[in-house]
């Protein structure tokens, strides 16, 4: 390895055969699973009515399937659809080092390309995904610089696109060509978080479109550059700043699929600290007249936003003060309150005033935490807490109970949608007949 490019590394990992450790491949099998009861939790979200017809306007084919819908589509539309729904609910798994949703993009993507191949070696499969979500992690771990550009969306797609390259049999040679014109499609900023806006997950489903779409440029003849990383105009220097070198001293070595978080609540994942101490306050019956938490820079940027009457149900998702007062007085946050609440209401706006963000002293602009919460209760007590570790993270595992409770109203919320989806997933996604 002497001499080579960190690019190489990475291209000669993303190519090379795996066979995954036996806890890797049960972390794939389970991230898998969440993210396809997502997914079809999306299908009656906000917007995906509209994402769907349009996706079904822009041609017929009946290459792939939809994550709680009948019907399929060509594997580019199905990929858009599906990753839509993914990621609209806030709900989808993240590798918080990385600030990357690591498997929306790739599941999306590798379910169309499996399901348009009709079927996939379950180890091939599974490969295939630890590869995409290793690539969309390990470019978040190198960069030093905070989000501008939307880095789920961009970084998946360079993940998605290597992991669609495995399922269609492409050559090492043909790999570069893959990352090149990955770079030279990748989209999406951080403009869509600011505002809240329905934009964002559109960016995560037009980076899994964007991964059928270059896998085939390539398999019919087409290249890209091969410098796409750490070019003068490579990733490194026009999405984000970093050392690629930073993932690729240690590619292989570490699967990062085992690193991702599952999310608790259908929320931005800087909200679930809070959230999930609060739900443990609740249960417990003892009532708040406050709570300060004190978080890194980041933290504060993606949730610490103000609560508006009129906000849009993407931008509520992200509204740590509104989140918690829905904590409060319902115990839970479910997705069927967004569309329809009104936020204008009296008691959300008395508790969302409970609640106080400051910014602590954290140097690293791409952490969630630590995180510090200082609570004071109606009786005069007060209690801090202190958080290492998040709640779905894998320190911080959820309990079989509250995976169950997550995957309950996952099918609750997908009525149309395939049962196997929920009860056999590794299976669905490999046996699409």
């Amino acid at each position: 390895m002497v001499g080579m490019s960190a690019t190489s590394v990475l291209l000669d990992f993303a190519a090379a055969p795996h066979q995954l450790p036996t806890a890797v491949k049960a972390d794939a099998i389970r991230l898998l699973g969440d993210t396809l009861a997502v997914g079809a939790a999306g299908s009656t979200a906000p917007g995906a009515s509209g994402v769907l017809a349009t996706a079904q306007a822009m041609g017929h084919g009946s290459d792939a399937r939809l994550l709680g819908h009948a019907g399929r589509l060509p594997a580019g539309s199905a990929a858009f659809v599906n990753a839509f729904q993914i990621h609209c609910l806030e709900w989808d798994a993240v590798h918080e080092a990385a600030v990357v949703h690591a498997l929306s993009v790739v599941t999306a993507a590798l379910h169309a390309a499996v399901d348009r191949r009709g079927g996939c070696d379950e180890d091939e499969a599974l490969a295939a995904l630890a590869v995409g979500v290793d690539v969309a992690s390990g470019l978040g771990l190198s960069a030093d610089s905070p989000l501008g550009f939307f880095r789920p969306a961009i970084a998946g797609l360079f993940g998605a696109a290597l992991a669609v390259a495995r399922i269609e049999g492409l050559s090492r040679d043909q790999f570069a060509d893959v990352l090149g014109l990955a770079h030279s499609h990748a989209a999406g900023t951080m403009q869509a978080h600011v505002e809240g806006s329905i934009a964002l997950p559109l960016q995560i489903a037009n980076a899994a479109r964007t991964a059928i779409q270059v896998v085939d440029l390539v398999k019919n003849g087409l290249t890209g550059p091969h410098d796409a990383l750490e070019g003068p105009y490579g990733y490194f220097k026009l999405f984000d700043h970093g050392q690629l070198s930073r993932y690729t001293n240690d590619i292989g070595k570490i699967w990062r699929i085992s690193e991702v978080c599952t999310k608790p609540f259908p929320s931005g994942r800087a909200s679930h600290a809070v959230l999930a101490a609060l739900a443990d306050i609740t249960q417990s019956g003892r009532t708040i007249s406050g709570l300060t938490a004190h978080v890194p820079p980041l933290v504060a940027r993606l949730v610490g936003r103000p609560l508006k009457a009129d906000m849009t149900p993407a931008y509520a998702r992200l509204c740590l003060p509104l989140l918690s007062a829905l904590m409060v007085r319902d115990g839970r946050i479910d997705p069927r309150t967004f569309p329809g609440e009104s936020f204008s209401d009296p008691q959300i706006q008395a508790l969302a005033a409970l609640i106080a963000v400051e910014v602590d002293d954290n140097p690293d602009l791409n952490a969630l935490s630590p995180q510090r919460l200082v609570v004071r209760y109606a009786d005069g007590s007060t209690e801090d807490i202190d958080i290492a570790h998040t709640l779905g993270s894998p320190f911080a595992a959820m309990t079989p109970a509250q995976s169950a409770q997550k995957y309950d109203l996952c099918r609750l919320l997908a009525p149309d949608a395939d049962p196997k989806i929920f009860d056999d997933p590794f299976a669905y996604f490999t046996e699409p007949q």
